[in-house]
């Protein structure tokens, strides 16, 4: 199963850390991939959740893309992106959408094989997902180690 950072959290939502380019490197570098929040308004990028709040060079998002499922906030951030390799969905208050890679990203307690379940908290997961995204990678993580179940950190 695949351990996916919510916007960069490890144990627990830090509004005042999450979408910030340290905060989502220092999950990278623990062998999570991330969600991040990514706007394009005034032919700039920024990551912030609620609003555009730090500008990002594209070049920075395209050295992660590996390790990034970039969540579009706005239709003309998801237009720009067309035309990459980066891993990108947008959606509202859909229960599902399908991501530029072909996996699943789902709402909580729907369970696909091919998709992302989002569970901000920690909740044991029993079904066979591709993978998680939570804000408490580390429990998922311990708990995966711990019962020898086969984790993924990479795309």
């Amino acid at each position: 199963m695949r351990i996916i950072s919510h916007r960069g959290n490890l144990d627990g939502s830090n509004i005042y850390l999450e979408n910030s380019t340290n905060y989502i490197l220092r999950a990278i570098e623990l062998g999570f991939d991330v969600e991040i929040d990514l706007w394009y308004e005034n032919n700039k990028f920024y990551l912030g959740h609620d609003l555009p709040q730090y500008e990002i060079d594209i070049e920075w998002i395209i050295s992660l893309k590996n390790n990034l499922w970039v969540h579009c906030k706005n239709v003309s951030c998801m237009d720009k992106l067309y035309d990459t390799d980066i891993n990108y969905f947008w959606h509202d208050k859909d229960l599902t959408t399908i991501t530029s890679k072909g996996y699943f990203w789902s709402q909580p307690d729907i369970f696909l094989k091919n998709g992302v379940t989002v569970n901000v908290d920690y909740k044991e997961i029993t079904e066979d997902i591709f993978g998680i995204c939570s804000d408490y990678v580390v429990k998922f993580k311990n708990y995966y180690n711990k019962n020898n179940k086969e984790i993924n950190v990479k795309i």
